[in-house]
């Protein structure tokens, strides 16, 4: 099924979700198992990582429009040493000076198109990713929904079958007396006696399929032993209000997979706003701050005949400078009209996925408007049919008991009900 009529799939469960009773200690409410599937579900809790991971990123490229501060300091001790030797004198010489710098240098971004649209991108992406986890939602809302009914399902045709199994049972038993007075023919027990032993490999059957049932909705919720209570009866389903063009028009305005595609139509568009912008120029202001220190330095030298030393302390400078930076790209060879080419592509294809997903998404939802309205007359109809087929129940075990029908109807009349 397309992923976007998945939130259609079980709507009437979700409608069912808010007939469903409130928790008691016996049996646990379809509201209380999706909260607890909501912190099991490794699905869910991925799509919800995902989210903050996007988040996260878009906080990063925040970060663009921050200034750049940085300070670097340096301290160094310089010595050098020399010797000379003539035929007439030897000589030796050193100079050592100690000396270090500071500098506080800074950097801010005034104009950058390509960092704009990073930004709007990244917070784009973030809005996708949330929409993402919005219908991640959904999915869980629809498999815990699923799940909990097909439990009840189960359980209710475990029910029937065991009690269709005592309605057989019991005229098994009256055939098998009827016949021992001679009121009836072995072919009447005999008949019963095969539709309980059908009745009988039904029932194995309806309590695997419950087990079954129980095992997936427990794997769901991470819980053990859960049992879903009861759906009140009579059923009161909720009234089918406005038309289908109007579910048609919220649907479009509301579903997230719509929304979702949307935005990425608005991200296909940034993306060709970042490949016109790749000319685009930058301005940058920029400044530092600097001041350079010679606490100490000297010099000697000495020969046979000389000698002489020198010093010099606390020697320093200082320098500031603050300018603009604007950088023009003047040519970026044929990568810029290419990748335009690619950007305009996929917007066009985002754009009729658009289309396609509304499309779909209308017609499921149209489905499901004329789903709900056939459910309410349907169970309408079966509580009438359940009603007439109890009466015909009743008449065929007295016309059974009068001689006017046989086993076999009354057989027949406990399996239509």
């Amino acid at each position: 099924m397309p992923q976007t009529c998945a939130p259609f799939k079980r709507l009437l469960l979700c409608t069912l979700m808010g007939l469903a009773p409130g928790f008691s200690a016996q049996a646990q409410s379809l509201l209380e198992m999706y909260q607890a599937a909501q912190g099991y579900d490794a699905s869910y809790q991925a799509a919800q990582a995902r989210f903050d991971a996007t988040s996260a990123k878009s906080e990063q490229v925040q970060a663009l429009y921050a200034p750049v501060v940085s300070l670097q300091g340096t301290v160094k001790q310089d010595w050098q040493q020399s010797k000379t030797y003539t035929d007439t004198y030897d000589a030796t010489g050193e100079k050592y000076e100690t000396n270090g710098a500071l500098s506080l240098s800074f950097s801010q971004t005034l104009y950058n198109r390509q960092n704009e649209l990073l930004l709007t991108s990244a917070q784009r992406s973030a809005a996708v990713e949330e929409l993402t986890l919005a219908t991640a939602r959904q999915d869980l809302m629809v498999r815990v929904s699923s799940a909990y009914f097909d439990v009840l399902a189960a359980r209710d045709s475990l029910e029937f079958v065991r009690a269709q199994k005592a309605a057989v049972a019991e005229q098994l038993a009256a055939a098998k007396r009827n016949f021992e007075v001679g009121t009836t023919t072995i072919t009447d027990t005999r008949e019963a006696q095969a539709k309980f032993d059908l009745v009988i490999a039904q029932e194995i059957a309806a309590q695997n399929e419950l087990t079954v049932k129980n095992s997936l909705l427990d794997q769901l919720v991470g819980r053990s032993n859960l049992k879903p209570k009861s759906l009140r009866l009579p059923l009161q389903l909720p009234a089918v209000l406005g038309t289908d063009n109007e579910w048609a028009a919220l649907t479009e305005q509301y579903l997230p997979q719509i929304q979702s595609k949307r935005t990425e139509l608005e991200l296909a568009r940034i993306e060709t706003e970042k490949a016109r912008a790749d000319t685009s120029p930058t301005v940058s202001l920029t400044g530092s701050l600097g001041k350079g220190f010679y606490p100490f330095g000297g010099s000697n030298s000495s020969s046979d005949t000389t000698g002489v030393n020198t010093y010099t302390r606390n020697r320093d400078s200082q320098s500031a400078s603050m300018g603009l930076v604007v950088n023009i790209p003047l040519f970026t060879g044929t990568v810029r009209s290419a990748k335009l080419r690619e950007t305009l592509a996929q917007e066009d294809k985002t754009r009729n996925e658009l289309e396609a997903v509304k499309r779909n998404a209308q017609q499921a939802t149209r489905t499901v408007f004329y789903g709900l309205h056939s459910l309410a007359g349907q169970v309408k109809a079966f509580e009438a049919a359940e009603a007439s087929s109890q009466s015909a129940l009743d008449a065929n075990r007295l016309g059974y008991e009068v001689g006017v029908r046989i086993n076999i109807d009354v057989l027949n009349a406990q399996s239509q009900l």
